[in-house]
């Protein structure tokens, strides 16, 4: 790759810290296996002082999704799940499920598969009000959920939890249409289920110490809370200010092991643990000489495999172009998109952090901060077009 235009990316990253839009910030390109650009910017927390590194611990928030997908088909290749499974077998309040309707609440028409988990068209819901019902009663669960974590008394377990949400109506029949919602979650209760192992022994042993990921976790224990990100949240002023709430039932602020392990949200994680992951994927599921994952579950959850019906509600800005796979978009018209190729697939979080893997061009694209609600699509969008002129010479 021309390391002279990649160099135009240090003027971009600059731009965002000097304007406000971000404290600081890790951009990291991988072609071929080697990292050709590796830079962090700005600071990780202003208050301390504390510069970006390498070493920076930052809350991954949705891009813990592809790790539990990765969980899900570690399952799929010992054989011990089908993906046509009904979640019902393994979380008894899967049963007998419900759907609201305008006509009021029906039954389902079938039950909620763990393909539908894995492809965000389960009828369910994140707690979000006033949208529909089951979203209010999504946000009263989360609600209980709180009151309980805040009385002292623990909160509950992710199978708990879960089974919870399974009792929960439906806003759409399951199997209709993409939304974006608990289901990663859920795929963390069914890999303990069968497993037997909490969500994060069994990440630990079976992908986070295989690949030497040593600081991805739940929590941040005592020892390693110097090298935390802060997370900043936009005030009405525009300015960046530290964010002093959780949601999607985080709690505890990282500080200990929570009792639910969310597997669409919980993690946290540093960009050189990411890239570890990131790469493996990129190699057909194996990084040097561990192998994680077959190339055929790889392959499945990299594609995408939902229909055109259920993608006629998959339009955000950030998806325009894509298809769906196992909780990453995957990109099959980058005509549309204009910025990347045939095959490219990834996922971002809620605070800004973002990753794509490009098969064609054996590309991995990561970029990491923590800004709630991020800074939309377009910032990532020219960088990447930087990247992409950069592989002409």
């Amino acid at each position: 790759m021309n390391k002279n235009k990649l160099n135009r990316l240090d003027e971009m990253m600059q731009s965002q810290v000097d304007s406000g839009m971000i404290p600081g910030g890790h951009l990291r390109i991988i072609k071929d296996g080697e990292r050709v650009y590796d830079k962090c910017f700005g600071m990780a927390d202003v208050a301390r002082n504390l510069k970006v590194s390498d070493n920076t611990i930052y809350r991954l928030y949705s891009m813990t999704k592809p790790i539990t997908a990765v969980a899900t088909m570690i399952l799929y290749d010992r054989g011990l799940i089908d993906l046509s499974d009904s979640v019902s077998w393994f979380l008894e309040g899967f049963k007998d499920q419900k759907v609201e309707t305008k006509d009021g609440i029906v039954p389902a028409n079938r039950e909620v598969k763990i393909i539908d988990l894995l492809t965000m068209t389960a009828g369910l819901m994140y707690p979000d009000r006033n949208v529909n019902p089951s979203g209010d009663k999504m946000a009263d669960l989360f609600d209980k959920f709180y009151e309980r974590a805040f009385s002292g008394n623990g909160t509950y377990s992710t199978v708990e939890m879960c089974n919870e949400m399974g009792k929960i109506p439906l806003f759409a029949q399951p199997g209709t249409c993409w939304n974006y919602s608990v289901c990663a979650d859920v795929l963390g209760a069914i890999v303990e289920v069968v497993s037997k192992k909490r969500l994060g022994d069994f990440l630990k042993d079976e992908i986070f110490t295989p690949l030497g990921m040593n600081d991805t976790d739940f929590y941040v224990p005592a020892e390693k809370r110097d090298r935390f990100a802060e997370i900043y949240i936009r005030g009405e002023d525009g300015k960046l200010a530290p964010c002093d709430w959780q949601h999607l039932g985080l709690v505890y602020k990282y500080t200990k092991r929570p009792e639910f392990e969310i597997g669409g949200a919980g993690l946290v994680s540093t960009v050189n643990d990411y890239e570890k992951f990131a790469q493996m994927l990129l190699n057909g599921g194996k990084y040097g000489d561990t192998r994680i994952l077959s190339r055929k579950a790889v392959d499945l959850i990299s594609h995408n495999i939902i229909t055109a019906e259920q993608a006629k509600t998959f339009n955000w800005d950030s998806c325009i172009g894509y298809g769906y796979g196992g909780l990453m978009r995957t990109l099959i018209n980058p005509e549309i998109t204009t910025v990347g190729s045939t095959g490219e697939y990834g996922w971002d979080g809620w605070t800004g952090n973002y990753f794509c893997n490009d098969p064609e061009n054996n590309l991995t694209f990561m970029y990491f901060i923590q800004v709630c609600g991020g800074n939309g699509i377009r910032p990532l969008r020219t960088l990447k077009q930087v990247m992409y002129s950069a592989l002409d010479d």
